[in-house]
């Protein structure tokens, strides 16, 4: 690498950026790419997992495709039916409200928002559903007043679905998870993959980090994400508004 690095690659037609400045930017991005070829890594290792077991064919709670037409009818759906076509992996989003969790995951909430704005994009590949314990009139509230309304939103409050996916305790207690499920030719469902927020001890909030652009784009500034977290509102007037 260091041999590679004597020719430094500029990210800019600036005339002014200093000698140190040029060598220290080329010092990342060959850091930059030691991590992309790590995360290409990563993503094989996900996708050489040996096969995984077979689940049951859960039962949640789904209202109307509009959500704006009301709350009910509601209608039972099966982890089955959540696959559209076949040969096509199946990615749920364990949302953080219901039962103990009696408000709305405030980071949960960033997730999702920006899981709906890219949904047509990721139907052309995946299966996508959010999944939550809260009762869906307030699954479906929260989701109007976030205009989620390019993604499948789904009750397991009465199943154990989060249980067994360890994104919810005995007590009701509710975590952050996603899940990725997939279904053999002969109609069997399988998991494939979950993660969770802790993935160690001292690692308590970083493991679902990738699923979000917002911390990824903070980290590309001099300040970084420092402690900031996301909140259902905002109150200081920072947003841009092409009005």
């Amino acid at each position: 690498m260091a041999e590679m690095s004597k020719t430094i690659r500029r990210q800019t037609n600036l005339l002014n950026e200093s000698t140190e400045y040029l060598a220290r930017r080329d010092e990342l991005r060959w850091a930059e790419i030691a991590l992309m070829r790590q995360r290409e890594r990563v993503a094989e290792l996900r996708r050489q997992l040996p096969e995984g077991p077979i689940v049951q064919d859960y039962v949640f709670e789904e209202g109307p495709a509009d959500l704006d037409a009301g709350d009910t009818p509601l209608r039972p759906v099966r982890l089955s039916e959540l696959f559209i076509q076949p040969d096509r992996p199946l990615v749920i989003y364990h949302f953080m409200y219901g039962k103990k969790q009696s408000k709305p995951c405030p980071m949960c909430t960033l997730i999702i928002d920006g899981w709906n704005g890219v949904a047509h994009h990721l139907a052309q590949n995946v299966d996508v559903a959010i999944v939550a314990a809260a009762d869906p009139p307030a699954l479906r509230a929260h989701a109007r007043s976030r205009g989620w309304d390019r993604l499948r939103l789904l009750s397991c409050g009465g199943n154990t679905f989060k249980y067994d996916l360890r994104s919810e305790d005995r007590e009701g207690n509710q975590d952050s998870t996603v899940s990725v499920f997939t279904r053999d030719s002969d109609g069997t469902l399988r998991h494939f993959y979950t993660a969770h927020p802790s993935m160690a001890d001292d690692i308590r909030e970083r493991g679902l980090d990738l699923l979000c652009p917002v911390y990824n784009v903070l980290d590309l500034t001099p300040q970084g994400r420092g402690d900031w977290y996301a909140k259902l509102a905002y109150s200081d007037g920072q947003h841009w508004s092409p009005r």
